[in-house]
């Protein structure tokens, strides 16, 4: 009964198609009419008789109509009009969406698409053409499935032409053709595979954004349903593709490596490929790139651990305790993610840190920042690679990119959670002892960052004498010497109070720093450090210098005989001097006498004028600091004697040279800063008085300015000082080298000059004038010729000296001022000084 149903139900679609095909006998006799618009509305009346009917055709029938009309609808694909083949393309894929089983047709489907498509010269010409046929074609494949595996040569010669074809529409058609073709014919796609790969590597470069998203995804499934070997042949591209300007491609490869890690076949021996390209994507600046690899890589250790019971039951009985020294805010990988990187990290290392050294600065900044993420994962065992690594880093540290200098610090910062002290000071501290580079003390620097404080104690002594080394602190490169600061820092920070006893080191390498840097931004660095380093000893600033100064200064002392102007203890010395401030004052016992070494003539006239004038340049700082440090502890004053005796009076004997020159003019400055202070009282100055005013009058001729100037000003305060104490041959000594002064080419020089005349007056006590008529004469003559001085500042200090040496013979400079009075341009200063004459007469 059943049976007899069916076969009624079969006869009614046979005779309902019947009825259908004979409508369509006039247009299918049409198809091959000479005249092109007879074919056109032949073409669109089939569809309308088909396709187009209302209501529709039932799947059956229209089954039995195609498989008679299905020849010439194919043959209008070769039409040369252009209308003619978009129908029939459009009528042939729409055909097949209502198909119930399609294998009986492919026969006829799959040469004429290869017809049209895989030929090596472009046949169809139209791009929207070929698009409708490349989109029938995938049509096909997710249609037919397996049964396609039989025309899969057609099928791979189809989509190596159209994966390059010129239509970006058609190449991301041809795309997604190949993936649904390798998924869909798996058991067999591998025979073809890597017939693909050229074309797909071709278009993965491609300008459009969307084609090479298509072609990576592409990619991942013909590899992962192909053959393997294709696999190092498109990793590199990928690789590339992970710095696409566009996320939509980035996310496709995470999403294709992702996928492979999972489910491709021979992942296993492509393990050391494969993760360095997943966990490149946690460096993506896109949060969704970032989560989907975190998720890839969870699930890839995941399902490590399933498929490696063995293994990981015998990590799981002897797995240490989770460390409680770990990153904060950092979720630890899982078990099988880090087996996973142990066992794989030998074969990444090399290549990584080939590619941190890259000619294309993208790469070493992709690479730097994998680094990172590769040591998340390998936790303590990249110990067994560290060597290698460490030589990989100290370069990449180097690099002008600042990124990759980033990156390179929190790398050496993780290695500190991970790797035991004892290995990282032995490679890191030798390493730095062989030729040390600011690389290395960058990874030194964030290596101590990470590392915890109780085992990094035991170290202390051997990373503070290393960074105490000359050729590590005082080395001329300034940001090598800032990673020196910042390595103290970073121990002071780390272990407190604990650096107490590797304290004195810390402080001498920061003031070796501050001294030999040449950029004021590491020595107020390296300032800053050493009250870093008090704080951390509960000290304050005067504190922290009070207690390792003397110290130091003493290790200086032993030694500072052999010093050139090139040492460094020369400079660590100026530091310390410089930098302790109001300390400095109670060093002087120790000082002293190497400052007194150095710019005492008579100690060693073969030494250097240079070394010398660095010496009396450190003294003439110190002695015009702001609060006056060097007599903080009332000191000074002990030395001052010795001072002029032994430095400044020798210094001031004329030598030929600039160097001697500028040696005479510091000398004079140092008496001239000690005279302002106070530092010669007349008790004091009296002891020196004699040979110190002969070297003074001497300095009034010196070829420099400063010089004159300041010896003008020196000779004027000794006047003051012991005033009567003067004998009067000493006084007649005086006045002719200072009328000449008043002739000097400076202003300045005369301007002091004239101004020195009332205190040396006041110099003569109980004066003969009858004795000493002639010197007086010689005075007056002298001043009154500069009363008439061009300039009006000199005529009133002249004035002013007249004025005040107008007591001691009156009547002599009446006459001298009738003699020369009508000389003058003008009788203003002699009437003003005659009057003052006349004045001291009426009281």
């Amino acid at each position: 009964m059943a049976e007899a149903s069916k076969m009624e139900g079969e006869g009614q679609e046979v005779q309902k198609s019947q009825e259908v095909l004979q409508n369509l006998t006039r247009y299918l006799n049409s198809i091959g009419d000479d005249n092109r618009n007879t074919r056109k509305r032949a073409l669109e009346s089939i569809r309308k008789e088909t396709l187009g009917k209302k209501p529709p055709l039932d799947k059956a029938i229209f089954h039995h109509v195609f498989v008679e009309i299905s020849k010439p609808i194919l043959s209008c694909l070769s039409d040369p009009v252009e209308k003619c083949r978009e129908l029939s393309g459009n009528f042939i894929q729409d055909s097949i969406k209502l198909l119930p089983c399609l294998e009986e047709f492919l026969p006829l489907l799959i040469p004429v698409f290869v017809q049209r498509l895989g030929q090596q010269d472009l046949v169809e010409q139209s791009e929207e053409i070929r698009l409708v046929l490349l989109e029938t074609l995938t049509l096909i494949v997710k249609e037919a499935n397996k049964r396609l595996a039989v025309y899969l040569d057609d099928m791979v010669t189809i989509l190596r032409r159209t994966i390059v074809d010129p239509f970006p529409d058609v190449k991301k058609e041809s795309c997604k053709c190949a993936s649904a073709l390798a998924k869909a014919t798996q058991g067999h796609f591998h025979m073809q595979s890597e017939s693909l790969i050229p074309s797909l590597i071709v278009t993965v470069t491609h300008q459009h954004s969307r084609v090479r998203a298509e072609a990576v995804t592409a990619i991942g499934s013909v590899i992962q349903y192909g053959n393997g070997k294709s696999f190092d042949d498109v990793a590199s591209h990928l690789a590339q593709r992970l710095f696409d300007h566009a996320p939509a491609v980035r996310i496709a490869v995470i999403d294709v490596v992702g996928t492979w890690m999972l489910d491709l076949m021979d992942r296993y021996s492509f393990w050391h490929k494969l993760i360095p390209l997943l966990l490149s994507g946690y460096t993506d600046e896109l949060p969704e790139i970032q989560e989907k690899t975190d998720a890839y890589w969870h699930d890839t250790g995941i399902k490590y651990e399933k498929e490696n019971p063995d293994d990981m039951k015998e990590m799981a009985d002897f797995a240490k305790p989770a460390p409680q020294h770990y990153p904060s805010d950092t979720e630890r990988p899982n078990l099988g993610c880090r087996q996973l990187m142990y066992r794989n990290i030998s074969k990444i290392i090399p290549a990584l840190i080939r590619d941190m050294g890259d000619w294309v600065v993208d790469t070493r900044i992709k690479a730097s920042q994998l680094l990172y993420h590769l040591l998340l994962s390998e936790e303590e065992y990249i110990v067994q690679h560290l060597e290698k690594l460490l030589t990989g880093m100290y370069k990449a540290c180097h690099d002008e990119e600042k990124e990759i200098l980033k990156n390179m610090a929190k790398c050496a910062e993780l290695l500190g959670y991970f790797v035991p002290c004892e290995v990282w000071c032995k490679l890191i501290l030798s390493a730095i002892r062989s030729g040390v580079s600011f690389g290395k003390l960058v990874v030194l620097h964030h290596i101590i960052l990470g590392s915890q404080k109780d085992p990094l104690k035991a170290y202390l002594n051997q990373i503070t004498d290393t960074l105490l080394l000359p050729d590590v602190c005082a080395m001329g490169e300034d940001g090598s010497q800032l990673e020196v600061v910042k390595c103290a820092e970073a121990l002071c920070s780390l272990c407190g109070e604990d650096v107490d006893h590797v304290a004195p080191q810390l402080f001498e390498v920061l003031i070796t720093v501050y001294g030999s840097s040449r950029q004021a931004t590491v020595q107020q660095q390296a300032l800053v450090a050493v009250d870093f380093l008090g704080r951390s000893l509960q000290l304050d600033r005067q504190g922290t210098y009070e207690r390792f100064s003397q110290g130091l200064l003493q290790k200086l002392y032993d030694d500072h005989k052999n010093w050139t102007i090139h040492s460094d203890q020369r400079k660590v010395f100026d530091a310390l001097l410089t930098a302790s401030g109001p300390v400095a004052g109670s060093l002087l016992d120790t000082s002293m006498p190497i400052i007194f070494y150095y710019i005492n003539p008579t100690y060693d006239d073969s030494r250097d004028p240079e070394l010398t004038s660095k010496f009396y340049s450190l003294l003439g700082r110190l002695m015009t600091a702001e609060g006056f440090p060097l007599n903080s502890a009332d000191k000074f004053g002990d030395f001052a004697v010795q001072l002029v005796k032994e430095v400044v009076i020798p210094n001031c004997v004329w030598h030929a040279g600039k160097t001697q020159s500028a040696l005479r003019a510091t000398a004079v400055a140092t008496l001239w800063e000690m005279m302002k202070q106070g530092y010669l009282p007349k008790e004091k100055m009296l002891e020196v008085v004699e040979d110190l005013l002969t070297q003074l009058l001497s300095l009034l001729t010196d070829d420099r300015k400063t010089t004159r100037l300041l010896a003008t000003r020196c000779v004027a305060v000794v006047l003051e000082i012991v005033n009567t104490d003067l004998e009067p041959d000493r006084l007649h000594q005086i006045y002719p080298e200072f009328l000449k002064r008043l002739d000097d080419s400076s202003d300045d020089v005369r301007i002091c000059a004239a101004r020195m005349f009332p205190p040396y007056f006041a110099c003569f006590h109980d004066y003969q004038v009858g004795l000493y008529r002639a010197h007086l004469e010689e005075i007056y003559k002298g001043l009154l010729v500069h009363l008439d001085d061009p300039q009006k500042e000199i005529q009133d200090y002249v004035l002013d000296a007249l004025k005040s040496a107008a007591p001691l013979a009156p009547s002599i400079l009446m006459d001298e001022i009738e003699k020369v009075k009508h000389k003058h341009r003008g009788p203003e200063y002699c009437n003003k000084l005659t009057q003052h004459i006349q004045s001291l007469s009426i009281s």
